[in-house]
């Protein structure tokens, strides 16, 4: 057989390989088997443009080597051009689900009248998103039910993508796998305070759930990380939930169900503007060690507004972009950022 001819086929082999591996998204680096994990998505038909950016960041940076699939969640069914403009942006498979009716209205106990007329009240005293009622249906959506769609029954991990961010550094190793192995439930990027007006009340309800089901909490927390004073006052510390990596078992415990059904029918989503990313962040200092939440402070994220941008060796080695030394944007280098800072100050859990 001539050189030429072996060296086509040599090439058509390698060729029907990658694209085999590729179709069934089977990719395993090293030793290490993937996660049964991925990406989801909450989005309009509109962010399409945005997030083709965004997939291509998170491509570039880190799943191409991987693919791990995504969850496209719309409350709207998802439009053509949507699922071309986004399918067309990886490898991976790619899942789209409409968000069912119950997920985004309002609960029965809710007044929906007073919940407009305290939507009137907020926008006026300039309460951010004030006004916005869909922006509630989200984050109550993501605060408690997203979890519980369909689509993502059959997940163990996740990892929250939203349009128009930016990955500014390589990911030279699976952080879904770095979770498992270390048995981490929740992680995160940027720590940061709340605005505290729109959570007013929300912290007299945490307390009241703490006195409700103290038999939910466990003796060691991280609670000193959100309140110094053992639970009298909340200091607005939490992690900015637009970049999160969770066990989804967390989500799905008894624990957690437990404390967000509570705040539910509290009515503080609709009442008061509730976050998700506070109420994520007080129920994993309610709920888990130290131990078990972890800052990737080797990844390099912006989400409009702040970034997380590491510094020395790691910004070399992962040939990151950001600038660390922007304190427009950096949040370690801003007051904003103290609660990132103070993370590194929670005691470690006592060893028995």
């Amino acid at each position: 057989m001539p050189l030429l001819v072996r060296y086509l086929l040599l090439a058509v082999g390698v060729i029907g390989l990658y694209t085999l591996l590729h179709k069934n998204y089977i990719y395993v680096p090293g030793a290490e088997p993937r996660v049964n994990a991925c990406f989801t998505v909450l989005a309009r038909n509109h962010d399409w443009r945005a997030l083709r950016d965004s997939m291509r960041q998170i491509e570039d940076r880190f799943n191409s080597r991987y693919n791990y699939p995504y969850v496209f969640l719309n409350d709207k069914p998802f439009s053509a051009e949507f699922i071309n403009m986004t399918r067309s942006m990886t490898r991976a498979q790619v899942h789209y689900g409409q968000i069912p009716s119950e997920h985004w209205s309002y609960p029965e106990w809710i007044n929906q009248t007073k919940a407009a007329s305290r939507r009137k009240e907020m926008h006026e005293e300039g309460v951010m998103y004030g006004d916005s009622e869909s922006y509630r249906h989200m984050c109550r959506f993501e605060s408690g039910l997203f979890f519980q769609h369909p689509l993502m029954q059959q997940f163990d991990y996740y990892w929250r993508l939203e349009p128009g961010i930016k990955y500014e550094c390589d990911i030279n190793y699976d952080p879904f796998v770095y979770m498992k192995k270390n048995k981490i439930r929740y992680a995160w990027t940027i720590a940061i305070y709340e605005l505290m007006n729109t959570i007013p009340t929300l912290w007299t309800s945490v307390k009241k759930f703490m006195h409700t089901h103290p038999d939910l909490i466990p003796s060691t927390n991280s609670l000193w990380w959100v309140s110094r004073d053992n639970g009298t006052t909340y200091n607005g510390c939490h992690f900015w939930s637009n970049f999160e990596i969770a066990d989804l078992s967390f989500y799905r415990s008894k624990e957690y169900q437990t404390f967000f059904d509570f705040l539910d029918r509290e009515g503080g989503f609709f009442y008061e503007r509730w976050g998700d990313a506070p109420v994520h962040s007080i129920a994993a200092a309610l709920f888990l060690q130290k131990e078990e939440v972890h800052w990737f402070n080797d990844i390099g994220y912006y989400h409009p507004g702040w970034q997380h941008c590491p510094s020395g060796n790691a910004w070399l080695d992962n040939r990151c972009t950001c600038d660390p030394n922007d304190k427009s944007k950096t949040i370690t280098n801003a007051n904003w950022g103290k609660c990132s800072h103070e993370w590194e100050m929670l005691p470690d859990t006592p060893r028995a």
